[in-house]
């Protein structure tokens, strides 16, 4: 009968990432076209029964296309790593959410039919984001103008925008502080908490598979295994001289590429291998601008919503820390076990390259579950102006893999 079709399911082939670098670190001197190359020609040696002509589509999130990422560098990436000229590339821009939201349009993509493969990710190269200047309404003016750098945030504001939507990023989890009450101190031991367990997951070998070196650099840059809650407590406020938050309860700025290869069930004989997990449910939201931190707590229970499960059933969390108070509020809303989130690290300590967080946190959402044995994993990520993404995903082995 016509249109009794199941729909397509969009399924996780694979994950890999650059290892991520400080800001004007060892990654400053790598394009960001450079770096999308990297994980999209990895990816594709990572799976080499697949045929490049095969990627129906690659989408990557990038939040900065000023520069020398040219605009698109989705179908940059695919020129340099050397794919097909057939094969086409789409950007993404959702700010921090960018990488997540391409992975959002490729699954989509999945389900309605119009593809079998797709590749997506994102990239960013903070250290090399350009200065930009506003272009004048006539020639010749005979004042000076101001380079504006275009690394993070607001910039060339629309004068009609409330001054309440466009505080700075810390300025506006300052007001998320003040809201929920969460202390200082609860900020400055997540923070060493993330710095713990990213270097005890490198130890362990667990981003072994997960991270591709780019030339020299093969781990994560931004890890301070060192670091304590006395340590940080030192540092002074980043924001507002009686405020909480700081250079170490704060993520960095960040350079480096992810990438994540999605399918239909059907294409596992093309790309050589079964999927690792199913997309079971994508959830979006928005708020007041300031208020950006707590929007993946709505994100979140939409998606869970749309995969018909609720919090009783997850067993691991990847929540992006741009910063701890945000995260910390988010994890409070939620009621979920702190011990399911971000168990190998977050972005305080492994950096957030902004176009790329979304896909690095699908990546080792993925690798957590079957890992630890988990069916049903959440990744989440608050987005600057006011929005915040989300995704439930599956395991595939999961009548095998404990359900929590």
């Amino acid at each position: 009968m016509a249109g009794s079709e199941a729909r397509p399911e969009a399924y996780v082939y694979d994950a890999v990432r650059t290892p991520f670098g400080k800001f004007g670190g060892a990654l400053a001197e790598a394009r960001p076209d450079d770096l999308a190359a990297a994980v999209v020609r990895a990816t594709l040696d990572r799976s080499p029964q697949l045929p490049a002509e095969a990627v129906d589509e690659v989408h990557l999130g990038l939040a900065n296309g000023a520069g020398e990422d040219n605009r698109n560098v989705a179908r940059m990436a695919v020129l340099l790593a050397g794919m097909p000229t057939s094969v086409p590339g789409s950007t993404v821009n959702r700010l921090c959410g960018s990488g997540l939201d391409a992975l959002f349009a490729g699954s989509r993509a999945l389900e309605t039919g119009d593809a079998q493969v797709v590749l997506t990710g994102g990239v960013e190269s903070m250290s090399r984001a350009p200065w930009v200047l506003p272009k004048p309404s006539r020639a010749f003016p005979a004042g000076d103008v101001t380079a504006v750098s275009t690394t993070l945030g607001w910039r060339l504001v629309n004068p009609r925008m409330p001054k309440e939507w466009t505080v700075s990023l810390g300025g506006a989890n300052e007001l998320l502080q003040q809201r929920f009450g969460i202390s200082r101190t609860r900020q400055d031991e997540f923070a060493v908490r993330s710095h713990e367990r990213a270097a005890a997951a490198w130890a362990e070998g667990f981003y072994d598979d997960l991270v591709v070196p780019v030339g020299e650099v093969t781990k994560d840059e931004g890890i301070r295994p060192g670091t304590t809650v006395e340590r940080l407590a030192g540092l002074q406020p980043a924001f507002d001289p009686a405020g909480t938050i700081t250079a170490g309860n704060a993520s960095p700025l960040s350079d480096g590429a992810s990438a994540v290869l999605l399918g239909t069930a059907g294409a596992s004989a093309a790309v050589g291998h079964d999927p690792l997990a199913r997309v079971a449910g994508r959830g979006t939201f928005a708020l007041d601008p300031q208020d950006f931190g707590f929007a993946p707590v709505e994100a979140a229970n939409r998606a869970l919503a749309r995969a018909g499960i609720g919090w009783d059933a997850v067993g691991a969390v990847e929540l992006n820390e741009a910063f701890a108070v945000q995260s910390l509020a988010c994890v409070d809303a939620w009621g979920v076990d702190p011990g399911l989130v971000n168990t190998r690290g977050g972005a305080i300590a492994l950096g957030h390259p902004l176009g790329a967080s979304g896909g690095r946190i699908v990546g080792t959402l993925v690798a957590r579950m079957s890992a630890e044995r988990v069916r049903w994993g959440v990744a989440a990520i608050c987005i600057g102006v006011g929005q915040g993404l989300a995704v439930v995903l599956e395991n595939t082995d999961a009548q095998e893999a404990g359900v929590r």
